[in-house]
């Protein structure tokens, strides 16, 4: 960093490099590796397009509510309330669970393609962000190339999802989230314990009165940073509840698991994400702005990891974000593959293995499409902002998630009802964003409409003329759709491939009780059953909203109430508390859910490479021995 406050890279542009391409081909082969594992010693292999696109839906919840975790850390080091913007729409997912093949069962082709389109255009704001954030990140802090960050960093991401599939996009969430609840421990313990320049919650205190008196922040109260009254906050927040709804609505994440088990896995994935953006924003964020005359603007997670730990934080930054980019593309990558409509209009009698390959070719070439429109972005002076806050809400996404929602939770709605509200939503957002930021700022202009203002009169409107709409019609002419259509859908490969002899001579079990038998995949859930998984999801998604969005901050905002050194000291307890408890839960229980399966494929591994009993056969008696 120079004198000047300008953000000098710390490392060397071969330090980037080695990151972005030696790391990334480095998980690649360890997916590589085990995804051959569980091809020797399982009945699953990625060969069938039901193991590939979404698990053979038997991935137990601990690993499912990893989705997403890393992507956090692009935008949350400066503000807690985007932990609000993704928390509640994960809950509320849970009773929602949206595959784009129901609409297709449910409204036919049309609005199939309809529906396809914002899945593709989610994908689209996704991967930009995620590139976008990363590459940037990776510039600043190394020098290296953006436009060559773009290219490289999808390509180790795009060999493991190839080869592995879904669940090898699963495990290596696990493992970029070790790392990245470690980093983030380091940084808690370094801010707020042994670090002199702060060391302290009292000392983070001062820094931030000292700062709020040197650039204090407008809109917030007495300029304060240690206040929930910040209109600019507020409105921040209300654009990521918005961007978040639209993201997790839209965005074809694939079902990995039966209908009670995915409720449970984004019930317990809204929790745990919340540490993550409250624990890096009370941390870093808080020390940048601590720092304020030894950090430059923006950027803060580098530059205040930078002047606590040197290059040392500047390459666990690094590497959390590099963690953040692969773990959350490698999730994409697979979800574009499953819109991918080949057999549905192209091949119809494709078989598994046909579809496979196919969503092998397209994988690759939406990774270097990923690497392509996140350089078009950048060259047209896009950021990360400008991506998440005015593409992902009001214009693209927003009006889809109400008929999104309704699609799979109201048997009164009916076709007209999903093309008029979803496009009336997309007109008067499109409306309504150029026009209020012409009313607010004053001008039309790239900057101005990604500000938080233009952002969310873009999204409440399309998403309230949106639903108006949908429900509106629906309740007009009602459909009274019984479901039974949907629940009738089947998969391409019923019936997963069968253990090969070798698991069984080398294992001495039955395939029926091997790592993974057809014996765990289970029936559709009954209509009663999914009711009650419903209701099940609804309660608790309710309380959590309101704790996090009503109960906690609006009191406190109204108040006008800046924070004393006493609650400060609270508020960061809590902070770290809830980083604790989040991380020693996602890292331990998905390793406790598979502790049977690991143990027996572990077993299997050694039987199998380990010493094997030959038989030589000679003319009257047979001899055996050990090699």
């Amino acid at each position: 960093m120079s004198s000047s406050g300008v953000f000098q890279p710390l490392l060397s542009q071969g330090t980037g490099y080695g990151v972005v391409v030696g790391v990334g081909f480095f998980f690649a082969g360890l997916m590589l590796l085990l995804t051959f594992v569980q091809s020797k010693f399982t009945s699953f292999s990625p060969g069938s397009s039901e193991e590939f696109s979404s698990a053979s839906r038997n991935v137990k919840p601990g690993l499912i509510c990893l989705l997403g975790r890393g992507a956090t850390l692009l935008q949350s080091s400066t503000a807690a309330w985007y932990g609000v913007g993704g928390t509640i729409q994960l809950s509320i997912f849970t009773s929602v669970g949206f595959k784009y093949t129901i609409v297709k069962v449910r409204f036919g082709t049309a609005a199939h393609l309809l529906f396809t389109f914002y899945g593709v255009l989610c994908n689209l704001v996704v991967c930009g962000s995620l590139l976008l954030g990363g590459a940037a990140t990776v510039n600043a802090l190394t020098g290296m190339n953006i436009d060559a960050a773009c290219f490289l960093l999808p390509v180790g991401i795009a060999i493991y999802v190839v080869f592995g599939g879904l669940r090898a996009t699963f495990i290596c969430d696990w493992s970029h989230t070790l790392i990245l609840f470690i980093i983030i421990y380091i940084f808690l313990f370094r801010t707020f314990g042994t670090s002199q320049i702060i060391g302290s919650t009292s000392v983070m205190y001062d820094l931030l009165v000292d700062a709020a008196h040197t650039t204090p922040v407008p809109g917030n109260q007495e300029g304060s940073y240690l206040t929930i009254k910040s209109n600019q906050g507020l409105v921040f927040g209300a654009a990521t509840i918005l961007s978040g709804f639209a993201g997790i609505f839209c965005d074809q994440g694939a079902i990995a698991s039966a209908p009670e088990s995915t409720t449970k896995a984004y019930m317990l994935g809204g929790i745990s994400w919340f540490s993550v953006p409250w624990a890096f924003a009370s941390c870093l964020g808080l020390a940048a702005r601590a720092l304020i005359t030894n950090t430059s603007a923006g950027l803060a997670a580098p530059a205040a990891a930078a002047v606590l730990m040197g290059k040392g934080g500047a390459v666990a930054v690094l590497l959390v974000v590099f963690m953040a980019v692969t773990s959350a593309a490698s999730a994409e990558l697979i979800a574009v593959s499953s819109i991918f409509i080949y057999r549905t209009y192209w091949r119809k009698n494709a078989s598994g293995k046909e579809i496979v390959r196919v969503s092998h070719y397209f994988i690759g070439g939406w990774a270097v499409w990923m690497g392509a429109w996140a350089v078009i972005l950048h060259r047209a002076n896009i950021d990360l902002g400008w991506v998440i806050l005015s593409l992902s809400i009001g214009v693209v996404l927003s009006p889809a998630v109400i008929p999104i929602g309704l699609t799979v939770t109201w048997s009164k709605l009916n076709k007209v009802a999903v093309f008029a509200g979803t496009l009336t939503g997309f007109a008067t957002g499109m409306a309504a964003w150029m026009v209020g930021c012409l009313k607010i700022y004053g001008q039309i202009n790239i900057p101005n409409l990604a500000l938080p203002y233009s952002a969310v009169c873009s999204g409440v409107t399309s998403l309230l003329f949106s639903g108006i709409i949908t429900v509106g019609i629906s309740l007009a002419y009602p459909a009274n759709y019984d479901f039974k259509g949907t629940r009738a859908i089947s998969v391409i490969d019923p019936v997963d491939p069968e253990i090969s002899d070798e698991w069984k001579v080398v294992s001495g079990q039955d395939s029926k009780e091997g790592t993974s038998s057809n014996s765990e995949t289970k029936s559709p859930a009954s209509a009663d059953e999914l009711q009650r998984t419903f209701r099940r999801a609804m309660w608790p998604s309710l309380i959590l909203t309101s704790i996090v969005v009503v109960i906690v901050p609006l009191p406190m905002f109204f108040a006008h109430y800046i924070f004393s050194p006493t609650f400060f000291r609270f508020w960061i307890a809590c902070s770290i508390i809830w980083a604790l408890s989040a991380g020693i839960f996602c890292i331990l229980l998905p390793v406790w859910e598979s502790r049977t399966q690991m143990l027996a494929i572990l077993t299997s591994c050694l039987a199998y490479f380990g010493p094997k009993e030959r038989i030589h056969r000679g003319n009257s008696n047979d001899k055996s021995e050990k090699v």
